[in-house]
């Protein structure tokens, strides 16, 4: 996939990831033909769509999912796996740019997200290899002064989940010389990001949902009383309308395309290095993510392979080699895996909001979006999903409210030049980080 190719390669197959190979429910899709209705219409079978239709199916509404290529295709099957808490926007900057209002509101529930992801797991008995924990890793002192600000601040809003890591401790959960320390978050967490994309597929189908594959938006009439998705072949005519597409929406609702940047980031596997190796490399077991801006991050698959990623690319565009991009730091954090064979490196896009904090709203009267997670979706399209539903069942707006109201920064340089200004912006966060400052 490109910043060229947002429509769907081929049939909608899955890229050739780890994930993909791994998966653990294989579907017979369903090709959306002819007209239905629906109470609610959902595009997209990412994680904001699985959530938002989810909640929905559990109050009782009729609802039906309109993907383009297959559940999890893009984002939600492609990632990191990796259950952090929080937006990519600290609560610092949060406040400092909206109010303590609005600082306040995001510090109440940034955890939900994970909370979220663990009760559908339970309750569906989705086998997603889900495990705890997760640790922020140092490389200079100005990191963990970071990290010391964010365990205080966090501890404000009622956290106190998190423990300050030096070398010794961090040591012992990630066996390597490359940080100064760390911090443990022990609400965090990692799992198979497709397994989860899939058991809740089935989740929600179970719940008398109804899911169309491989079929691509045309176009949304979300200016309509009753709002319809159209594909070549069909249409869903609801009550109200659901945009989940966020990186892969492309020009299908033209409102919504300057809103985020699709930046493309990469991931691979290693071959599997059986228990004992795995476990020399990380103890502790959990998923380890950098404080830098152009951060790396990995864990322990199930089958112990080693899965690093990290590496942005604004504007979409793939890495045309991952395995000689990720390689390099790869080694740098664990020397004793030069050389190891890599069995898997794919590319996949998420969406950025120039604020990093996501977006949810409303175009027209009955049609609603939420996107531009920023890095940090796996937890926040969960809980964004449960907003959704909230304010479209009527149960409560006011949430949906608060987000909807924050004002959005359009990217400098327009569509254009958008991805160049952010390529030099993180050029100086990069010489920050390698100099310490």
């Amino acid at each position: 996939m490109s910043a060229q190719k947002t429509s769907y390669a081929g049939n909608g197959t899955y890229p050739d990831s780890y994930y993909a190979a791994s998966r653990n429910i294989v579907r017979n899709p369903k090709v959306l033909e002819g007209e239905v209705v629906a109470d609610v219409a959902v595009l997209g079978a990412g994680y904001s769509g699985l959530s938002t239709a989810i909640h929905l199916a559990e109050k009782g509404y009729k609802v039906v999912i309109v993907e383009g290529a297959n559940i999890g295709w893009g984002a939600s099957g492609r990632n990191g796996g990796q259950v952090v808490n929080g937006l990519n926007a600290s609560l610092d900057t949060i406040t400092r740019r909206y109010g303590k209002e609005a600082g306040a509101f995001v510090g109440s529930l940034i955890q939900e997200g994970g909370k979220t992801i663990r009760r559908l797991v339970s309750q569906y008995d989705i086998q997603c290899d889900l495990k705890p924990g997760n640790v922020y890793a140092a490389y200079t002192a100005a990191h963990m002064k970071e990290l010391e600000h964010k365990k205080a601040l966090w501890k404000s809003h009622g956290m106190d989940d998190h423990q300050l890591l030096d070398k010794e401790m961090i040591r012992k959960l990630v066996n390597t010389d490359a940080y100064v320390g760390g911090m443990l978050d022990t609400t965090g967490g990692h799992l198979h990001p497709l397994n989860l994309a899939l058991g809740e597929a089935a989740a929600f189908e179970s719940l008398g949902g109804v899911i169309y594959e491989q079929s691509p938006a045309v176009r949304v009439n979300h200016e309509a009383e009753k709002p319809s998705i159209i594909t070549a072949k069909g249409r869903v005519i609801a009550n109200t309308v659901v945009l989940c597409g966020n990186a892969y929406l492309g020009h299908v609702v033209p409102k919504l395309v300057s809103r985020v940047m699709p930046v493309s980031t990469q991931m691979m596997a290693t071959e599997p290095l059986g228990e004992e190796r795995a476990r020399a490399l990380i103890p502790s077991d959990m998923c380890v993510e950098d404080v830098r801006y152009i951060l790396d991050y990995f864990r322990l698959s199930a089958d112990n392979r080693l899965i690093f990623g990290g590496g942005t690319v604004y504007g979409g565009t793939d890495a045309a080699d991952v395995r000689a991009k990720l390689r390099p730091n790869l080694e740098k954090v664990f020397p004793q895996m030069k050389g190891v064979k890599i069995d898997y490196a794919w590319n996949g896009n998420f969406a950025l909001s120039f604020s990093r904090v996501p977006q949810m709203g409303r175009i027209g009267k009955n049609t609603y979006f939420a996107h531009g997670y920023s890095g940090h979706g796996v937890t926040g399209s969960h809980l964004f999903g449960k907003i959704l539903s909230e304010v479209i069942s009527g149960a409560d707006s006011s949430r949906f409210d608060q987000f909807a109201k924050l004002p959005w920064i359009p990217f400098p340089g327009g569509r254009m030049f958008r991805a160049q200004y952010s390529t030099i912006g993180s050029w100086w966060y990069q010489f920050k980080d390698a100099f310490g400052l």
